[in-house]
């Protein structure tokens, strides 16, 4: 499907040139800067200024034409460790998945391979995204921006200009997943676009669902249990943050259950795992699951913030800086973690059905240990043969 937006191709009730004006004013039209009322300047410190990179958005009702199916949702940012799980579970509920991907060399066919619609779009460039839009029901932002960019370019600039199309072109109901503790940490940038991300949906006029996480299980595997088979350094911190981590296929799950619920419309939720962690309770568990010890490089918490200042010193590595802001949060005493009852008891969820990191991490190794076990007999055997 094309990447670019047409007019042309919007539905016909969008087509007064009224209705294609205020399109095109708020997705088209090379945007202009102005501080949104809700944000302000960030703190003392801290070099990021939050502002708006679109127009405002012009409401438009698409009532009187055709039905927009509720089962037709869109996934943004469907390629991700949390995306492709949404995307996953959606699909098996019988939901019709349309995936907003960013033109690349590699194409996501896997995604097409499950079932959804894959169309290429930027948010980046707000003139792309209206088209994917067209016929959606539900938006699931699950993006958020490349290592390599600029905190600003999606985690803000994009989302606005994405909210806006979604309230220009009446999508139903907006899902955005946010951090823990968001509100409470405005000097790290990531998390300050975070909340002001939040507020700016509840500001809009939309129905939202708004879904903090506090960490991913999946995340482990790269950080922990993989060095430990390999045997190559496990880095950490001396802090003793505790992060209570979910499982991304539950995080997808409780999602939909979520957005089923009228008594959740509108509301801020927080996704936590069973139990929350330190990061040296996650190696040891890691270390005794595969039966060997870990290679542990511990980084003081003073160091980060340290590297954090020193690099706040050079432009060409502010973004460098804003990274090591949230790393520093997450190396602090901060705990990443609520409790669920409340939200189990809204959902209707059994705490039961929640994975456990330990049974997470016990199917992994048992796993992975049975590969390289069938890998190691393969090898003897073809040693023998030859």
């Amino acid at each position: 499907m094309a990447s670019s937006t047409s007019l042309a191709t919007l539905p016909s009730q969008l087509a007064s040139p009224a209705r294609r004006a205020a399109l095109s004013r708020s997705a088209t039209a090379r945007p202009r800067h102005h501080h949104h009322p809700l944000l302000h300047a960030p703190p003392k410190g801290c070099r990021l200024v939050v502002t708006c990179n679109a127009q405002t958005a012009v409401p438009t009702s698409i009532a009187q034409g055709t039905p927009v199916r509720p089962t037709s949702i869109l996934v943004v940012g469907a390629t991700g460790t949390l995306g492709r799980q949404v995307v996953r579970r959606a699909l098996d509920e019988g939901y019709d998945v349309r995936c907003l991907v960013r033109p690349r060399p590699a194409p996501a066919d896997f995604l097409r391979d499950w079932g959804a619609t894959v169309v290429n779009a930027d948010l980046s460039k707000p003139e792309t995204i209206p088209a994917t839009l067209v016929g959606i029901h539900t938006v699931i932002d699950c993006a958020t921006g490349r290592p390599e960019e600029p905190i600003r370019t999606v985690d803000w600039e994009g989302k606005v200009a994405l909210i806006q199309c979604a309230k220009a072109m009446g999508i139903q109901k907006y899902v955005f997943y946010s951090i823990h503790n968001c509100d409470k940490h405005p000097e790290v940038p990531l998390m300050e676009i975070k909340h002001c991300t939040e507020k700016f949906i509840q500001d809009a006029g939309l129905d939202y669902l708004i879904i903090r996480l506090c960490g991913f299980m999946q995340g482990l595997i790269g950080q922990y249990a993989v060095p430990i088979l390999e045997e190559k350094s496990v880095w950490g911190t001396d802090a003793p943050t505790r992060i209570a981590y979910m499982d991304t296929q539950d995080v997808a799950r409780l999602t939909f259950i979520a957005m089923r619920n009228e008594k959740a419309s509108k509301k801020l939720l927080t996704f936590a795992g069973p139990r929350a962690w330190t990061t040296q309770e996650v190696i040891t568990l890691c270390e005794r699951l595969a039966g060997q010890d870990a290679n542990v490089t511990t980084v003081p918490v003073a160091v980060l913030r340290f590297t954090r200042q020193l690099t706040r010193f050079f432009q060409w590595t502010n973004d460098v800086a804003d990274r090591l802001a949230f790393s520093e949060v997450l190396s602090s005493d901060t705990i990443f973690s609520v409790p669920m009852n409340d939200t189990y008891q809204l959902l209707g969820v059994d705490s039961k059905d929640i994975l456990t990191l330990e049974k997470y991490l016990q199917d992994y190794f048992t796993n992975i240990l049975k590969k390289l076990k069938d890998l190691k007999a393969q090898s003897k055997q073809t040693d023998i043969f030859f």
